[in-house]
């Protein structure tokens, strides 16, 4: 308990952030079993793994659009936090998801003349060949938003309360900012895999991609990480647990499908952990 206590704001008398807490670690874990077991979340490269009759009848979105609609809700939220939290700490958890989500925005959405007038400068455009279930997009956006408003309001619980007697929120901001830099830095290399049009998908290299295929998610999650320390409430960490979680088997079913598409894919490239994983 002293353990706990010096790492963890005391849990807030909230039915509401407990009851949270649990489920949004226990839905992402079995998100992330589900896509080692084949079942996935229909986007990107998985939009539509689903049966052909049954997906024939399902609507669909172009993945661009999808994209904003899983980040929008979430990135509202994050700006309003600044309406009602109050504090250093909480201002730089407000802060920080501000710019996850913008960063995430700003990577699907620039306007359309840019990318065709200044594609060789505009690096940070997602390039997306496909569309998206609107039955997965909008349980997507919804758990992106629930989950930022409820880190919010665990945040606005704890004023008040004493501080954490270890302060984690510095180094925090360290790993956050390495976490969103690697992710940008990655997303840069996979959107220069192709020209406009392809439609192809290729095997990535840079970075670290000669190590794991999915080094994207590997920095999410040391961004997730960088928040969870800001915070400091259990919420964050439960949230930053699932989130684990489910890129674990996210990026497992990605590096099976790169696998399953190109025989020259090199086999000792790791999902998300070099060496490891």
């Amino acid at each position: 308990m002293s353990i706990w206590s010096n790492i963890f704001y005391p849990p807030p008398p909230s039915a509401f952030v407990a009851a949270m807490s649990v489920i949004s670690c226990a839905s992402l874990a079995h998100s992330g079993l589900s896509e080692v077991r084949g079942r996935h979340l229909q986007y990107s490269k998985f939009w539509n793994t689903g049966r052909p009759s049954d997906d024939a009848r399902r609507a669909r979105i172009s993945s661009r659009a999808g994209m904003l609609l899983l980040y929008t809700p979430a990135l509202a939220s994050a700006a309003a936090s600044f309406g009602v939290l109050a504090g250093e700490r909480s201002l730089l958890l407000g802060l920080a998801l501000l710019l996850h989500f913008f960063k995430r925005d700003f990577e699907v959405c620039t306007i359309s003349f840019l990318v065709d007038c200044f594609r060789s400068y505009v690096l940070f455009i997602h390039q997306y060949s496909g569309n998206m279930m609107l039955d997965s997009a909008i349980p997507i956006s919804l758990s992106y938003f629930l989950s930022t408003v409820c880190m919010i309001y665990a945040q606005y619980l704890t004023q008040g309360a004493p501080e954490p007697a270890v302060d984690l929120k510095h180094a925090g901001v360290v790993l956050f900012l390495v976490g969103i830099v690697g992710n940008f830095y990655h997303h840069c290399l996979l959107s220069k895999l192709r020209e406009k049009g392809d439609k192809r998908y290729k095997i990535p290299k840079g970075g670290l991609f000669g190590l794991v295929i999915c080094p994207h998610y590997l920095f999410e999650i040391i961004g997730f990480i960088g928040v969870s320390l800001i915070s400091q409430t259990v919420y964050a960490f439960s949230f930053t647990a699932g989130t684990v979680f489910y890129l674990l088997g996210r990026s497992y079913a990605t590096r099976r499908w790169y696998l399953s598409k190109f025989r020259d894919f090199p086999k000792e490239i790791k999902a998300l952990i070099p060496y490891i994983y």
